[in-house]
């Protein structure tokens, strides 16, 4: 179990994992670049100087078509010129006015830019060219109670390329997963206070993941753009899935809010005076130096703030276009990570377009192939961040923590070959957390890349020895004062060995101590003057 749920077991009713926002964005792929749309102009025999005929024809179908549904169900389509509010907002409000449950809610018609295309004339050769540029088109804002994704809304730009952005929420999605599964549940905003099944509702979000994405998706185009298949006739085209942006959420819902507060403040405290730039690049899983300050070559932004909110404060850690987020709502504590570039993580394929060909750790793409590996590397984002706050806030004092760890310890001597008796007990010394060599050590032991996957005598040499061995004998000499420090960890009980394997892991105590110790290095005078007052 996760040492945050562990320790706060008897206040908590219930964990869920999961989608909370996910924006979808579809293109047709080879209308995104000048050459294709050359090509597509070619197919459908339009020349350059008709192009904004053609462009003004196809525009009015779409418009007229997508439009049609609204007429026809009696749904209203409001102009909102300069609106600053919120479009979901203004939906629902209409949604509970007309008392809707299933099917289209409005459409929303408002300009925004866009990527789009227009005729030019080239300066040297002057002759007229296709030219992409950003320009300002209506977009068509269709809101919807959809039976499966329950309240949403996708986006249709009206000029070409017609890129398409769909909003689902996941939360709103597994309250009608539930409803069918007939478990009850208490639901405001966008959280659970309550939950009849928090393990089957587990499994129900587990399934969103691995959904049919291109089916669903496509099944929405046709609602919203009923005219593609006629508009695309002549030179057939179909929409790419790819995920804009992501937020995964690890809700930990509490008996009640007090229950909640009485843990909160100290994990508040902790991200305004301790939390650096590595943690929260440990926290995305990404490598720091082995004495844990950020590296060298490192060139993204790194921030951390506290805002306070009308439902509750919020912590953030962002790296880069990625987040990390603590805030909470009602009786949940959210713990959630936000992802705009997939690109930083990694996920296990092969290349793009040779699906045949060998798999390797490669980026992680945006599209929705990936987004299973997205969703397991976003978990364990949640987890590193959760495990920190287990540690930080834990009630117990770093000298009750560190004090076992300074006293030398035994180890029980092995069985003998001959099965005669045992080997001697080893000693082993006590560990010195603040000096120079274990302080390295710990921080080394605690990489994030280890988490899941376990350390091994080489991982643990790269870090503690950098530069690479001049010969072999070194080499074995460094891997045999590994094998030492190894063994010291595991006297002190910080590590396991994965059984039948050369593989360690850190233990729960192990983790809850030298968490500690890392919040404890970065912390400065003042802060410890404070915490001794």
């Amino acid at each position: 179990m996760n040492s945050f749920l562990k320790k706060h077991a008897s206040k908590v009713n219930g964990v869920l994992s999961g989608w909370d926002r996910l924006l979808l964005r579809g293109i047709l792929q080879s209308l995104t670049y000048v050459k294709g749309m050359m090509m597509y102009l070619s197919g459908v025999s339009v020349l350059l100087r008709d192009f904004g005929k053609h462009v003004d024809c196809v525009t009015k179908q779409l418009r007229e078509a997508s439009l049609q549904q609204a007429a026809q169900s009696g749904r209203p389509v409001l102009y909102l010129p300069n609106y600053h509010g919120r479009k979901d907002d203004l939906a629902r409000e209409i949604a509970e006015r007309d008392h809707i449950t299933e099917g289209l809610v409005c459409i929303l018609k408002t300009v925004e830019p866009c990527n789009a295309y227009n005729i030019g004339r080239n300066v040297k050769t002057r002759y007229l060219e296709l030219q992409p540029q950003i320009r300002k088109c209506l977009h068509l804002y269709h809101y919807m109670i959809h039976p499966e994704f329950g309240f949403m809304h996708a986006r249709l730009q009206t000029w070409f390329p017609f890129g398409i952005q769909i909003c689902i929420n996941g939360r709103e999605w597994l309250s009608r997963q539930m409803d069918q599964a007939g478990i009850k549940y208490e639901r405001r905003a966008n959280c659970f206070t309550d939950l009849e099944d928090f393990v089957v509702a587990q499994k129900l979000l587990d399934q969103q993941p691995r959904a049919n994405w291109p089916r669903l998706l496509d099944a929405i185009v046709d609602q919203i753009h009923p005219a593609h298949q006629h508009i695309f006739r002549a030179h057939p085209l179909n929409y790419y899935w790819s995920a804009h942006q992501s937020e995964w959420a690890t809700d930990v819902t509490f008996r009640s809010r007090e229950e909640l507060q009485s843990i909160y403040r100290p994990l508040i405290r902790f991200a305004i005076t301790s939390v650096s730039g590595a943690d929260v690049l440990r926290y995305m899983g990404r490598k720091v130096n082995r004495d844990g300050s950020v590296p060298g070559g490192f060139n993204q932004e790194v921030l951390s703030n506290v805002k306070h909110r009308p439902e509750g404060v919020r912590i953030k850690h962002r790296v880069g276009h990625n987040s990390l987020k603590i805030y909470d709502k009602e009786n949940n504590l959210r713990f959630e990570t936000t992802m705009n570039d997939p690109k930083d993580f990694k996920v296990y394929r092969p290349k793009s377009g040779d699906p045949d060909g060998p798999s390797d750790w490669r980026p992680l793409r945006k599209g929705v192939a990936d987004l299973i590996r997205r969703a397991e590397v976003s978990q364990a984002a949640n987890n590193r961040l959760m495990e920190s706050q287990a540690a930080v806030s834990n009630e117990t004092a770093l000298k009750e923590l560190v004090e076992p760890l300074c006293r030398p310890v035994s180890v029980p001597g092995r069985p003998k070959a001959n099965g005669r008796g045992r080997t001697k007990p080893q000693r082993h010394r006590g560990l010195n957390p603040f000096s120079t060599d274990d302080a390295l050590l710990i921080k080394a032991v605690s990489q994030p890349e280890f988490n899941h996957n376990g350390l091994r005598n080489r991982d643990l040499s790269a870090l503690l020895y950098p530069k690479p061995a001049r010969s072999s004998k070194e080499r074995r000499r460094r891997s045999a004062a590994v094998t030492r420090k190894l063994a010291l960890l595991r006297a002190h009980r910080l590590i396991h060995k994965v059984p039948k394997t050369h593989r360690y892991t850190v233990s729960p105590q192990g983790r809850l101590a030298m968490t500690a110790l890392l919040a404890a290095y970065d912390a400065n005078t003042d802060q410890l003057a404070k915490s001794a007052a």
